[in-house]
């Protein structure tokens, strides 16, 4: 079985900007990029950080409003773009959180998820720059044609990886919702056979209904189902 990488979904040419960017020209090639984040590299394209719109915005917050009363903000975190930050060197967050070009979309999400982050810059094992990916990136494969994933499963998962008839199973698959009727040998064979279901790209939820002819899962044998 085949899982798309970090790599395949990404966006390769990446703008970037240097530490010595301006608060303007950061704010200029959001605009004209239409993009809400971009990678901080060095002269030889190395992630240094990365500044976001919520980045520009922050570094304004102790600006005095029309009366010169200034917000008593509190403290930033550290690694957090400072208020008043004239630079991309000032007002990126870093260290870069970045993204293995190998990894695979679960990984790459749960990373996201976990840090709170909407894109991440894809680094090699060198830590160059090679590409970012963001959330609707890794919501491609669930794009995929049904008659894909179904072809998928059927050839890569029951034939190639289960060694079962084709008449063993049968695989519906409609709005990347997958659906298994059939019978297996063993009950401790359809887990597997779920597990390994969800895992094709374009998966969006499976439902089985799957008969067994003995049970090998406990010591109290059940009768078939």
């Amino acid at each position: 079985m085949q899982h798309r990488t970090v790599f395949e979904v990404m966006t390769h040419d990446v703008v970037t900007v240097g530490p010595t960017a301006s608060f303007k020209e950061v704010a200029r090639l959001f605009r004209d990029h239409d993009i809400s984040a971009v990678p901080v590299v060095d002269a030889s394209r190395r992630v240094l950080g990365v500044v976001s719109e919520a980045d520009l915005l922050r570094s304004t917050v102790d600006l005095p409003d029309l009366e010169g009363r200034g917000t008593n903000t509190r403290p930033l975190p550290e690694g957090r773009g400072r208020p008043g930050a004239e630079t991309a060197a000032e007002l990126m967050t870093t260290p870069a959180l970045t993204a293995q070009p190998t990894w695979n979309l679960v990984e790459t999400a749960r990373t996201m998820h976990g840090k709170g982050v909407k894109r991440l810059p894809v680094a090699d094992e060198t830590g160059r720059l090679v590409g970012i990916v963001s959330r609707s990136d890794l919501l491609r494969p669930f794009l995929r044609r049904d008659s894909a994933i179904r072809e998928e499963i059927e050839h890569d998962v029951l034939s190639a990886t289960m060694r079962l008839a084709p008449d063993d199973i049968r695989v519906n698959v409609r709005d990347g919702v997958v659906t298994l009727t059939g019978k297996v040998d063993e009950r401790g064979s359809i887990p597997v056979l779920e597990r390994l279901c969800r895992s094709v790209d374009g998966v969006v939820a499976l439902h089985e209904s799957v008969e067994y002819t003995y049970d090998n899962l406990g010591l109290d044998v059940e009768p078939p189902r």
